[in-house]
């Protein structure tokens, strides 16, 4: 009962603080297994991007969330899990060699995902994987292929988070009303045989151009 409440809250403050306009430009909000995938800006953009959402489908979508940030504070991971029923993953910190694409190194921080989509859950994920500061997206890391990979059967929706970063910009922490907005164009799929950075190239394509929609 907390949990609805607070959502309630939320959802109110954060459509009055950014309006949260959904624009579905390139498919229709289905409740269908998808993958959204979105540009990263903000540690807002999580908050955004669920909010845009209608009911039904965040009943049924869970975002990912920074747990160094999203659950430095009992009250953000209170909100994070009980609210947003958000999946925790780690940012990456380290300094030693990347994990080979594919290998069981690499797909270690993928199994919490992998696991909510063998459950029927939808996601949100930021597939630049850390936030961004030039006002394009970086390169998509192969977090996003590995899953289209393992769950061809899931619809994956690319998604443009405008205005967002300006809404608390970094090192500020009283946000801002900014009119922000997320638009959410054609599903992409991975095609047979498709390599891995040609697709990841295409799906972030797919996101940058709805920026001009």
């Amino acid at each position: 009962m907390l949990a609805k409440l607070i959502s309630g809250l939320l959802l109110a403050l954060v459509r009055l603080l950014t309006g949260a306009q959904a624009r579905w430009w390139g498919c229709p909000p289905k409740a269908e297994q998808r993958i959204y995938f979105a540009n990263h800006q903000s540690h807002l953009d999580l908050v955004m991007i669920w909010a845009a959402l209608p009911q039904e489908l965040r009943a049924i979508t869970r975002p990912i969330a920074a747990r160094d940030y999203w659950a430095n504070t009992p009250l953000k991971r209170w909100i994070t899990t009980e609210v947003f029923n958000a999946i925790y993953v780690e940012r990456g910190g380290s300094t030693a060699q990347p994990a080979e694409p594919g290998s069981a190194a690499a797909m270690e921080p993928l199994l919490p995902l992998i696991e909510a989509l063998r459950s029927g859950d939808s996601l949100i994920i930021f597939p630049e994987g850390t936030r961004g500061h030039t006002g394009e997206p970086q390169k998509f890391k192969s977090g996003l292929y590995s899953l289209a990979m393992l769950f061809p059967d899931v619809v994956l929706v690319p998604a443009w988070i405008d205005n967002v970063q300006r809404v608390m910009p970094k090192g500020e922490v009283v946000p801002v009303p900014i009119l922000c907005s997320v638009t959410f164009g054609a599903p992409v799929r991975l095609e047979p045989g498709e390599e891995r950075r040609p697709f990841l190239d295409r799906a972030r394509a797919a996101v940058m151009a709805l920026r001009d929609v």
